[in-house]
C-alpha cells in the first residue's frame, strides 16, 4: 500500500481512507466495530462533515480513546461566521476532540478569499491560530470552482469528485494541486454508487497523487478495501478491460449533486432527485424513500424538455434524461422489484 502526504498540510498517510457519510445508516454499535476495525486494519485518516447528521457522534464514540492515532477531517456548510463557530464547535463536541486536522468548507459554490466581504476565510485563519483546527480544506463539486480554488494558493486540502468515470479535465485538476503543494482527497472514488468493481477503482485511483476516501456502511465492503493493504490491485488488462467498458457505458451519467442546474421551471428538485439512485443507497433509505421524496420524485413527469438545466450544468449531463431514469430505478426500489 503506497502512502500519500496531503500538499503542505504534511499529513501522510496510507492511500486508502475511510469515509464516514455512509455510518449514519447502521447502529451506533456497528458504526464503532467498522471504524475500530478500519483503524486497526491500516486506515488512518477519516473524514466527515457536520451535515452527516450523527456520523461525528459515531467518530467521537469511536475514537475518543484513541485520537493520536489518526486524522480527522470534517467540514461546514455555514455561509456566515456566526455558522461557522456554531459548526466548528459542535463538531468538536461531537467528535470528543480539541481539534480537527483538517476543516473543510463544504460543497462551496465559490472560493472563499481574505476580503471577499463574506469574513469566512477570516474565521478559517483565526480557528488555525487559536489550534482549533491545523489545516484549512474546501470541498466543491463544480469544476470551475475547484479549478479557481487550486489557482488561489489560499487551501492546504481540496476535497473534489475523482473516479475512473474522470475527464481530462479532472484529471488536469489534480495535476494543477500537485503542482500548487495542495493536497487532494477523492471523493466519490466509487461515483456515488455506480461503478462496484474496488480493485478496478483502487488501481486505478493509486496512479494519482490523491487520497480516495470510501464510503463504508458494511462489513463485507470494508474488509475488502482492508485486503488491498496486503494485495495492491494492480492495473492489469482485465481491470482495464473493466474500466473501459464502465467508461462506455456510464461516462456523462453521473450527477455531482452541485446544485448550478436549479432553479427547474417545474420545480424539480434536479441535483437530488437526479442522483436518487445513488443517495437511497449512501445514506439512511428511510429519508429518502419518505412520502415527501416520493412526490418530489413524481415530479419528474412534468418535466417539459425545456433544456435550461442542461445550460447550466458544468459537466454537460443530459440531465431529463438521468431524472427519468432515476424515477424509473426509484419506482422499482419502492414496489420491491429492485432492492437496495
Amino acid at each position: 500500500m503506497k502512502t500519500i502526504t496531503l500538499g503542505k498540510t504534511g499529513i501522510t498517510t496510507p492511500q486508502n481512507a475511510f469515509g464516514a457519510l455512509p455510518i449514519q445508516r447502521v447502529s451506533k454499535s456497528e458504526a464503532v466495530y467498522l471504524l475500530h476495525r478500519a483503524l486497526d486494519g491500516g486506515m488512518t485518516f477519516f473524514d466527515t462533515a457536520r451535515a452527516y447528521s450523527d456520523s461525528e457522534e459515531k467518530l467521537g464514540e469511536a475514537f475518543s480513546d484513541r485520537r493520536d492515532r489518526l486524522f480527522l477531517a470534517s467540514k461546514t456548510q455555514a455561509k456566515t461566521p456566526e455558522g461557522f463557530w456554531k459548526d466548528l464547535e459542535t463538531s468538536l463536541r461531537l467528535l470528543k476532540t480539541d481539534h480537527l486536522d483538517v476543516y473543510q468548507f463544504h460543497c462551496v459554490r465559490q472560493c472563499y478569499a481574505p476580503g471577499d466581504g463574506t469574513g469566512m476565510y477570516e474565521a478559517m485563519l483565526q480557528a488555525k491560530e487559536q489550534g482549533k483546527i491545523l489545516h484549512i480544506g474546501i470541498t466543491a463539486h463544480q469544476i470551475g470552482v475547484a479549478e479557481q480554488i487550486a489557482a488561489s494558493g489560499l487551501y492546504e486540502t481540496l476535497q473534489f469528485p475523482f473516479s475512473y468515470l474522470a475527464t481530462q479535465r479532472d484529471v488536469d485538476l489534480v495535476m494543477a494541486c500537485q503542482k500548487a503543494d495542495m493536497g487532494f482527497i477523492a471523493m466519490k472514488g466509487l461515483s456515488g454508487g455506480l461503478l462496484n468493481n474496488a480493485a478496478a477503482c483502487m488501481a486505478f485511483l493509486s496512479q494519482y497523487p490523491v487520497l480516495p476516501i470510501w464510503g463504508v456502511q458494511r462489513r463485507e465492503e470494508l474488509e475488502q478495501w482492508l485486503s488491498f493493504f496486503e494485495a495492491m490491485p494492480q492495473m492489469t488488462d482485465e481491470l482495464t478491460a473493466v474500466i473501459e467498458r464502465d467508461r462506455r457505458e456510464l461516462l456523462g451519467d453521473f450527477c455531482r449533486g452541485c446544485g448550478y442546474c436549479s432553479p427547474c421551471t417545474v420545480g424539480i428538485v434536479i441535483n437530488q432527485c437526479a442522483r436518487m439512485s445513488q443517495m437511497v443507497r449512501r445514506a439512511p433509505s428511510a429519508d429518502w424513500l419518505s412520502p415527501a421524496w416520493q412526490a418530489e420524485m413524481e415530479k419528474i413527469d412534468q418535466c417539459v424538455d425545456c433544456g435550461i438545466c442542461m445550460t447550466r450544468c458544468p459537466y454537460e449531463l443530459n440531465i431529463p434524461k438521468l431524472l427519468r431514469k432515476n424515477l424509473e430505478d426509484y419506482r422499482k426500489i419502492l414496489s420491491g422489484e429492485t432492492t437496495i
